[in-house]
Protein backbone atom coordinates (compact mmCIF):
# COMPACT_ATOMS: atom_id res chain seq x y z
CA UNK A 1 0.00 0.00 0.00
CA UNK A 2 2.87 2.35 0.88
CA UNK A 3 4.53 1.67 -2.48
CA UNK A 4 1.27 2.30 -4.32
CA UNK A 5 0.74 5.59 -2.50
CA UNK A 6 4.31 6.67 -3.25
CA UNK A 7 3.87 5.85 -6.95
CA UNK A 8 0.60 7.80 -7.01
CA UNK A 9 2.23 10.84 -5.43
CA UNK A 10 5.12 10.69 -7.90
CA UNK A 11 2.71 10.44 -10.85
CA UNK A 12 0.69 13.38 -9.57
CA UNK A 13 3.86 15.41 -9.12
CA UNK A 14 5.05 14.65 -12.66
CA UNK A 15 1.66 15.59 -14.10
CA UNK A 16 1.63 18.87 -12.22
CA UNK A 17 5.16 19.62 -13.40
CA UNK A 18 4.20 18.87 -17.02
CA UNK A 19 1.27 21.29 -16.79
CA UNK A 20 3.48 24.03 -15.36
CA UNK A 21 6.05 23.49 -18.11
CA UNK A 22 3.41 23.58 -20.83
CA UNK A 23 1.86 26.71 -19.39
CA UNK A 24 5.20 28.48 -19.15
CA UNK A 25 5.53 28.60 -22.95
CA UNK A 26 4.74 30.89 -25.82
CA UNK A 27 1.29 30.51 -27.36
CA UNK A 28 1.05 30.98 -31.13
CA UNK A 29 -2.36 31.79 -32.60
CA UNK A 30 -2.53 31.48 -36.39
CA UNK A 31 -5.79 32.55 -38.04
CA UNK A 32 -6.64 31.87 -41.70
CA UNK A 33 -9.60 33.37 -43.55
CA UNK A 34 -11.17 30.37 -45.35
CA UNK A 35 -14.05 32.21 -47.04
CA UNK A 36 -14.36 32.92 -50.75
CA UNK A 37 -14.89 36.69 -50.72
CA UNK A 38 -15.44 37.81 -47.12
CA UNK A 39 -12.88 39.95 -45.33
CA UNK A 40 -12.12 40.19 -41.62
CA UNK A 41 -11.79 43.65 -40.11
CA UNK A 42 -8.87 44.13 -37.67
CA UNK A 43 -8.81 41.10 -35.41
CA UNK A 44 -8.72 41.15 -31.64
CA UNK A 45 -7.02 38.14 -30.04
CA UNK A 46 -6.94 37.82 -26.26
CA UNK A 47 -5.76 35.50 -23.51
CA UNK A 48 -7.93 36.06 -20.44
CA UNK A 49 -9.32 34.56 -17.26
CA UNK A 50 -12.30 32.24 -17.02
CA UNK A 51 -14.66 35.00 -15.89
CA UNK A 52 -14.24 37.12 -19.04
CA UNK A 53 -16.57 36.68 -22.02
CA UNK A 54 -16.81 38.59 -25.28
CA UNK A 55 -20.23 37.23 -26.12
CA UNK A 56 -22.67 34.49 -25.22
CA UNK A 57 -25.02 32.70 -27.59
CA UNK A 58 -28.70 33.46 -26.97
CA UNK A 59 -27.81 36.57 -24.99
CA UNK A 60 -28.02 40.19 -26.23
CA UNK A 61 -24.80 41.66 -27.58
CA UNK A 62 -23.03 44.22 -25.43
CA UNK A 63 -22.62 47.74 -26.76
CA UNK A 64 -18.95 47.06 -27.39
CA UNK A 65 -19.67 43.84 -29.27
CA UNK A 66 -22.28 45.67 -31.35
CA UNK A 67 -19.75 48.34 -32.31
CA UNK A 68 -17.34 45.64 -33.46
CA UNK A 69 -19.96 43.59 -35.32
CA UNK A 70 -21.53 46.55 -37.16
CA UNK A 71 -18.47 48.67 -37.86
CA UNK A 72 -15.30 46.76 -36.97
CA UNK A 73 -14.54 48.98 -33.94
CA UNK A 74 -12.61 46.90 -31.37
CA UNK A 75 -11.69 49.76 -29.01
CA UNK A 76 -14.50 49.08 -26.57
CA UNK A 77 -13.67 45.39 -26.36
CA UNK A 78 -10.03 46.30 -25.74
CA UNK A 79 -11.19 48.39 -22.78
CA UNK A 80 -13.08 45.36 -21.46
CA UNK A 81 -9.98 43.20 -21.71
CA UNK A 82 -7.79 45.80 -20.04
CA UNK A 83 -10.25 46.09 -17.16
CA UNK A 84 -9.99 42.31 -16.68
CA UNK A 85 -6.15 42.30 -16.76
CA UNK A 86 -6.22 40.27 -19.97
CA UNK A 87 -3.40 40.04 -22.47
CA UNK A 88 -4.39 40.92 -26.01
CA UNK A 89 -3.04 41.52 -29.49
CA UNK A 90 -5.00 43.95 -31.63
CA UNK A 91 -4.86 43.99 -35.42
CA UNK A 92 -2.13 41.36 -35.95
CA UNK A 93 -2.69 41.46 -39.72
CA UNK A 94 -2.12 45.25 -39.78
CA UNK A 95 -5.45 45.78 -41.53
CA UNK A 96 -8.04 43.59 -43.19
CA UNK A 97 -7.47 39.84 -43.44
CA UNK A 98 -8.31 38.87 -47.02
CA UNK A 99 -9.79 35.55 -48.15
CA UNK A 100 -7.08 32.89 -48.10
CA UNK A 101 -4.72 35.03 -46.04
CA UNK A 102 -3.31 34.17 -42.61
CA UNK A 103 -1.98 36.13 -39.66
CA UNK A 104 -0.32 35.18 -36.39
CA UNK A 105 -0.48 36.49 -32.84
CA UNK A 106 2.04 35.22 -30.27
CA UNK A 107 1.66 35.47 -26.50
CA UNK A 108 4.96 35.30 -24.65
CA UNK A 109 4.24 33.12 -21.61
CA UNK A 110 0.80 34.49 -20.70
CA UNK A 111 -0.02 34.68 -17.01
CA UNK A 112 -1.38 31.47 -15.51
CA UNK A 113 -4.77 33.10 -14.90
CA UNK A 114 -5.08 34.01 -18.59
CA UNK A 115 -5.50 30.57 -20.09
CA UNK A 116 -8.66 31.13 -22.08
CA UNK A 117 -8.53 32.34 -25.68
CA UNK A 118 -11.01 34.60 -27.48
CA UNK A 119 -10.98 36.03 -31.02
CA UNK A 120 -13.32 38.41 -32.84
CA UNK A 121 -13.50 40.46 -36.04
CA UNK A 122 -16.32 41.82 -38.17
CA UNK A 123 -17.13 40.01 -41.41
CA UNK A 124 -17.25 42.29 -44.45
CA UNK A 125 -19.56 42.58 -46.29
CA UNK A 126 -22.23 41.86 -43.66
CA UNK A 127 -24.49 44.03 -41.55
CA UNK A 128 -23.54 42.70 -38.11
CA UNK A 129 -21.73 39.43 -38.72
CA UNK A 130 -18.49 38.50 -37.02
CA UNK A 131 -16.04 35.63 -36.74
CA UNK A 132 -15.79 34.59 -33.13
CA UNK A 133 -14.15 32.35 -30.57
CA UNK A 134 -15.27 32.78 -26.99
CA UNK A 135 -13.25 31.48 -24.05
CA UNK A 136 -11.51 28.42 -25.46
CA UNK A 137 -9.43 26.75 -22.71
CA UNK A 138 -5.85 26.81 -24.00
CA UNK A 139 -4.53 23.21 -23.94
CA UNK A 140 -2.00 22.52 -21.20
CA UNK A 141 0.02 19.99 -23.18
CA UNK A 142 2.57 21.16 -25.69
CA UNK A 143 1.48 20.57 -29.26
CA UNK A 144 -0.43 21.87 -32.26
CA UNK A 145 -4.22 22.11 -32.15
CA UNK A 146 -6.58 22.95 -35.01
CA UNK A 147 -10.05 24.48 -34.70
CA UNK A 148 -12.59 25.96 -37.12
CA UNK A 149 -14.43 29.17 -36.27
CA UNK A 150 -17.96 30.07 -37.29
CA UNK A 151 -19.61 33.30 -38.30
CA UNK A 152 -22.01 34.78 -35.76
CA UNK A 153 -24.76 37.38 -36.03
CA UNK A 154 -24.83 39.99 -33.27
CA UNK A 155 -28.62 40.24 -33.61
CA UNK A 156 -28.42 44.04 -33.47
CA UNK A 157 -29.21 44.96 -37.08
CA UNK A 158 -31.42 43.59 -39.84
CA UNK A 159 -29.42 41.88 -42.58
CA UNK A 160 -30.56 44.20 -45.36
CA UNK A 161 -27.40 43.50 -47.43
CA UNK A 162 -27.34 47.10 -48.68
CA UNK A 163 -23.97 48.89 -48.82
CA UNK A 164 -24.36 52.39 -47.42
CA UNK A 165 -20.81 53.27 -46.38
CA UNK A 166 -21.81 53.60 -42.73
CA UNK A 167 -20.80 51.41 -39.85
CA UNK A 168 -22.01 53.20 -36.74
CA UNK A 169 -24.04 51.15 -34.24
CA UNK A 170 -27.75 51.41 -34.95
CA UNK A 171 -27.27 52.75 -38.48
CA UNK A 172 -28.60 50.30 -41.12
CA UNK A 173 -26.38 49.11 -43.92
CA UNK A 174 -23.01 47.57 -44.68
CA UNK A 175 -19.89 49.75 -44.53
CA UNK A 176 -18.22 48.34 -47.67
CA UNK A 177 -17.23 45.35 -49.74
CA UNK A 178 -13.41 45.42 -49.65
CA UNK A 179 -13.20 42.94 -52.53
CA UNK A 180 -15.17 45.15 -54.91
CA UNK A 181 -17.56 42.35 -55.84
CA UNK A 182 -20.79 44.01 -54.74
CA UNK A 183 -23.40 45.73 -56.87
CA UNK A 184 -25.46 48.85 -56.21
CA UNK A 185 -29.08 49.95 -56.23
CA UNK A 186 -30.47 47.11 -54.16
CA UNK A 187 -33.70 47.71 -52.26
CA UNK A 188 -33.85 46.02 -48.87
CA UNK A 189 -36.64 43.52 -48.53
CA UNK A 190 -36.00 42.05 -45.09
CA UNK A 191 -37.61 42.15 -41.67
CA UNK A 192 -35.75 42.56 -38.37
CA UNK A 193 -33.95 39.47 -37.12
CA UNK A 194 -36.25 36.91 -35.57
CA UNK A 195 -33.51 36.27 -33.02
CA UNK A 196 -32.34 39.56 -31.43
CA UNK A 197 -29.57 37.82 -29.47
CA UNK A 198 -26.16 36.57 -30.60
CA UNK A 199 -26.69 33.56 -32.86
CA UNK A 200 -25.14 31.59 -35.69
CA UNK A 201 -25.09 33.68 -38.85
CA UNK A 202 -27.34 32.29 -41.55
CA UNK A 203 -25.00 33.50 -44.28
CA UNK A 204 -25.43 35.90 -47.16
CA UNK A 205 -28.50 35.63 -49.41
CA UNK A 206 -27.47 38.04 -52.18
CA UNK A 207 -28.79 38.08 -55.74
CA UNK A 208 -27.38 38.18 -59.26
CA UNK A 209 -28.47 41.72 -60.17
CA UNK A 210 -25.51 44.13 -59.99
CA UNK A 211 -27.71 47.20 -60.48
CA UNK A 212 -30.71 46.45 -58.27
CA UNK A 213 -32.60 43.57 -56.76
CA UNK A 214 -33.04 42.79 -53.08
CA UNK A 215 -29.35 42.93 -52.21
CA UNK A 216 -26.11 44.67 -53.14
CA UNK A 217 -24.24 41.40 -52.50
CA UNK A 218 -23.58 38.78 -55.16
CA UNK A 219 -25.01 35.38 -54.30
CA UNK A 220 -22.46 33.75 -56.63
CA UNK A 221 -19.52 35.27 -54.74
CA UNK A 222 -20.37 36.26 -51.19
CA UNK A 223 -22.43 33.32 -49.94
CA UNK A 224 -20.82 31.03 -47.37
CA UNK A 225 -21.79 27.97 -45.39
CA UNK A 226 -20.04 26.43 -42.42
CA UNK A 227 -16.85 27.76 -40.78
CA UNK A 228 -15.24 31.02 -41.91
CA UNK A 229 -11.81 30.70 -40.27
CA UNK A 230 -9.20 28.10 -39.42
CA UNK A 231 -7.32 28.42 -36.15
CA UNK A 232 -3.99 26.71 -35.59
CA UNK A 233 -3.00 26.94 -31.94
CA UNK A 234 0.60 26.04 -31.09
CA UNK A 235 1.54 25.56 -27.47
CA UNK A 236 5.18 25.32 -26.38
CA UNK A 237 7.96 23.74 -28.41
CA UNK A 238 5.95 23.60 -31.65
CA UNK A 239 6.00 27.42 -31.97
Amino acid sequence: MKKSLTALLISASLLASANVIARDRDISVEITNITNATYFTPLLVAAHNQDTQLFELSRPASDHLQAMAEGGDINGLIEDFEAANSEYIANPAAGLLAPGASTEAVFDRPRKSNYFLSIVAMLLPTNDGFVGLNGLPIPQKKGTYIYYLYGYDAGTEANDEIITGGGAPGVPGIPADPGGNAGTGGVANVAPDQNPTVHIHRGVVGDSDPLGGDSDLDARVHTWQGPVAKLVLRVGDDN
